[in-house]
C-alpha cells in the first residue's frame, strides 16, 4: 500500500494553484466504461448532450467557485489519455469473473479518447455547463464534471482556513467515518462497496475512506466504483449501468409503443454484450411501477434489482412481490440499494430484509462527503449538495427522467408530461432530496 498522504497539509501546501482534480480518465465510475463499451459498439451514430443540474438551487455556485478555476479542471481534463498501465489493466483484468469483458476493438478505440469540448456560461448564480456531440464522448464527462466541481466548492469553503483548522477538519471527518465503520462491524453479513466518486470532498477523501473501509470492515468491503481507486488499491471493480441508457433509448423512440418498450429494449441490449453477474435492473428511470407492470417474463430471471430512488424498505418490498408474482424465489435473488445511504439506513434495511433475500449497499455522498459539524467554525460550502449530470437530449430530442421520486425528475416540461400519459404516475412518492 502506498503511504498514507497528510490531506490536511496537502490541501494547506497547495496554495489554491492548478492541482489536477481529475488525473486520469480512470478516475471515473465502472459503469461509465461498461455502458461506453455498449453505447461504442451498438449506437456510436447517436448524438447527445449532458448537462449539469444543481437541484439544491439555495446553493448559488457560480458565487462559491471560480470560473477561471473551473475553466482550468476542465481544460485538464480535456488534455488527459489513458496510460499504458491502465490500458495493460483494463485489458487484462477480470471483472465480475469475465476476463476480458473489453474486447480488443474498442480497447484499441479507448487508447486514443479524450474528452470533448464543453460550453460554460452563467445564469442566476448557477454555472450553465453543457457538453455537446456524439454519445461516445459526451457521456465521458459526467463523473469528471461533477468530481470538480464538488472539489472547487470544497476547496473554495476551505480556503481561509490555516493549517491547524484543517487539521482539525480532516481529524473530526476521519473519526466520524471510523465511527461509522465501527458500527458496520457488528453487521459482519452486510456487504458494502464504495459509491461515491460523484459527489466527493476530494479525490485524496474518497481514496482515504476506500481504505478505511478496506482496512476496518475487511471482507465486508466488496470493492468500489471508481476504476482508479480499484487498480490502485486491489479491489473489485463495481457497477453496471445507469438511467442514462433507457432515457436516450426512449428518446429515440418513434412512438409511445416503442417508448413504453424502451427500458426492455436496453436490457436486451445490455444482455446480448454482458451477460451473467452484470444483469443488474434499474428500474426506476420512468417509475418502478410501469416497469414491474410491462416487464416480460424473462426480466424475473435477471439476478437482481437496483432501487434508486424510492424508499429502501418499500422499494425492496415491492421488487419482492414482484419476484413472487412472477414464481421466483427472493431469497436467490440481488437487490442493491444505493440511493442517498448512511450507516444508519443500511443497517436498518439490512435488518429489515435479512434471509429473505440476497444484499449489497452501494455507499456514495454520506460515506465521501460528510463533513457536517467537522469544520472549527461552521461552513456552509462542506455540506454536500444534490448535483447531477444528465443526458439532456438525444439526436435533437429532448431526455426525460421521470424516477420514483418526482423532486428527480428531470427533462422539457411537455415531455415529462407525455412521459407521465405513457407509463403513469403510480407508487411516485415526493421525497426531498438531500444528496
Amino acid at each position: 500500500m502506498a503511504p498514507r498522504i497528510d490531506i490536511a497539509k496537502r490541501v494547506h501546501d497547495h496554495a489554491w494553484k492548478l492541482d489536477p482534480i481529475i488525473r486520469s480518465l480512470l478516475d471515473t465510475d465502472f459503469y461509465k466504461l461498461l455502458m461506453l463499451q455498449m453505447i461504442w459498439r451498438m449506437y456510436r451514430d447517436v448524438q447527445a448532450t449532458f448537462t449539469l443540474i444543481n437541484r439544491t438551487k439555495s446553493v448559488r455556485l457560480a458565487d462559491e467557485i471560480d470560473e477561471g478555476e473551473l475553466r482550468e479542471q476542465l481544460d485538464h481534463a480535456r488534455s488527459i489519455t489513458l496510460g499504458k498501465k491502465e490500458l495493460i489493466w483494463l485489458a487484462g483484468n477480470t471483472f465480475y469473473g469475465r476476463k476480458q469483458i473489453f474486447d480488443p476493438e474498442f480497447m484499441a478505440w479507448f487508447e486514443n479518447f479524450r474528452l470533448p469540448e464543453y460550453e460554460l456560461s452563467r445564469r442566476d448564480g448557477q454555472y450553465v455547463l453543457a457538453f455537446h456531440g456524439p454519445w461516445t464522448h459526451t457521456t465521458m464527462w459526467e463523473i469528471p464534471a461533477l468530481a470538480i466541481v464538488n472539489e472547487l466548492r470544497s476547496r473554495a469553503a476551505m480556503k481561509d482556513l490555516g493549517p491547524f483548522s484543517l487539521d482539525v477538519l480532516y481529524a473530526r471527518a476521519k473519526a466520524k467515518v471510523w465511527s461509522k465503520v465501527e458500527q458496520l462491524r457488528h453487521y459482519p453479513e452486510i456487504r458494502i462497496s464504495d459509491f461515491g466518486t460523484r459527489r466527493r470532498h476530494s479525490h485524496l477523501w474518497q481514496r482515504w475512506c476506500v481504505e478505511a473501509l478496506k482496512e476496518g470492515i475487511g471482507e465486508s468491503f466488496t470493492g468500489t466504483s471508481n476504476v482508479k481507486l480499484a487498480m490502485d488499491t486491489d479491489l473489485e471493480a463495481l457497477g453496471t449501468n445507469a438511467h442514462e441508457l433507457p432515457m436516450v433509448m426512449a428518446a429515440l423512440a418513434n412512438s409511445d409503443e416503442e417508448l413504453r418498450k424502451a427500458p426492455y429494449k436496453v436490457l436486451q441490449d445490455w444482455n446480448t454484450l454482458y451477460g451473467g453477474n452484470l444483469l443488474i435492473v434499474l428500474p426506476d428511470a420512468f417509475g418502478t411501477a410501469a416497469f414491474l407492470r410491462d416487464a416480460p417474463d424473462w426480466v424475473a430471471d435477471w439476478t437482481g434489482f437496483r432501487p434508486d430512488s424510492a424508499p429502501e424498505i418499500e422499494g425492496g418490498e415491492r421488487i419482492i412481490r414482484w419476484w413472487k408474482q412472477r414464481g421466483r424465489d427472493p431469497a436467490e435473488k440481488l437487490i442493491i440499494f444505493s440511493d442517498g445511504l448512511d450507516v444508519e439506513t443500511i443497517i436498518d434495511t439490512y435488518r429489515h430484509f435479512e434471509g429473505r433475500v440476497r444484499m449489497a449497499f452501494g455507499w456514495g455522498t454520506n460515506l465521501t462527503n460528510d463533513f457536517e459539524g467537522c469544520a472549527p467554525d461552521h461552513i456552509d460550502g462542506l455540506k454536500a449538495i444534490s448535483l447531477v449530470c444528465k443526458v439532456t437530449s438525444a439526436n435533437g430530442r429532448p431526455a426525460v427522467k421521470l424516477s420514483d421520486n418526482p423532486e428527480k425528475a428531470t427533462g422539457d416540461v411537455s415531455e415529462i408530461e407525455r412521459y407521465l400519459r405513457v407509463f403513469g404516475a403510480e407508487d411516485r412518492v415526493r421525497q426531498d432530496v438531500l444528496v
